[in-house]
């Protein structure tokens, strides 16, 4: 399994080559992200993209959104800016994953594991009311039209389709996710499905795909 690794440290690049090399994934690691991204959008060997945001020639944001305009590719957040402006528009920028430095080699392990586990097992889901499922493409289609919607969006949705008329948790869903930095989940949750809601032409006030189940979660009632 190939890793992309963009990080300026050269320490920080060799310690999770060292690491991650223990546990059979290969580490292709760049400095500079447009050498990166270049080389991303020519192959599609990599399974997941591990991102620092303090990088030369542009800023991290810019490199996860220049990704996602391209692929869907996981996109693992590492970096030493934790505080919550930078996780919440981590996601906004299509991040599936924030990893706050400093932490140990073993939590990246635990993150991307949790992200090819999700892509691999997928229950087969064909047409559900208007939406329609391809689990091979990672595609979910809206009256034929394939909706843009970044990983993580894909797989709370997907989620909800497979639970249609069920009540789910932020914390189902979180869990689901693989998620565990706790502490923006509930927020993080919420901006995901103000973001399905406006792709899919869902006023929330009166919706007629996902609805809002106060202080519990949601539920889709396509």
């Amino acid at each position: 399994m190939k890793i992309m690794l963009i990080e300026d440290d050269l320490e920080m690049q060799e310690l999770l080559k060292d690491y991650l090399g223990n546990y059979d994934f290969k580490v292709d690691a760049y400095e500079k992200p447009l050498v990166a991204m270049e080389q991303l959008f020519k192959s599609s060997d990599y399974s997941v993209v591990v991102l620092d945001l303090m990088l030369p020639q542009m800023d991290g944001f810019d490199v996860c959104k220049k990704i996602r305009q391209k692929s869907q590719i996981p996109i693992i957040i590492s970096s030493a800016r934790g505080n919550i402006g930078d996780k919440v528009a981590a996601y906004e920028y299509g991040a599936d994953d924030y990893l706050a430095k400093p932490y140990e080699p073993k939590e990246l392990i635990l993150r991307i594991n949790a992200i090819l586990r999700r892509a691999e097992v997928r229950p087969n889901i064909s047409k559900i009311g208007e939406f329609e499922v391809d689990v091979s493409k990672m595609e979910i289609s809206q009256d034929g039209q394939a909706l843009i919607l970044t990983r993580i969006e894909y797989e709370i949705f997907f989620l909800l389709l497979k639970n249609r008329e069920k009540i789910l948790s932020r914390e189902a869903i979180a869990q689901f996710l693989g998620s565990e930095h706790l502490s923006i989940k509930d927020r993080a949750i919420d901006m995901h499905i103000s973001n399905i809601r406006t792709k899919i032409f869902d006023d929330p006030k009166s919706a007629k795909y996902i609805k809002s189940v106060w202080g519990i979660g949601y539920k889709f009632i396509g």
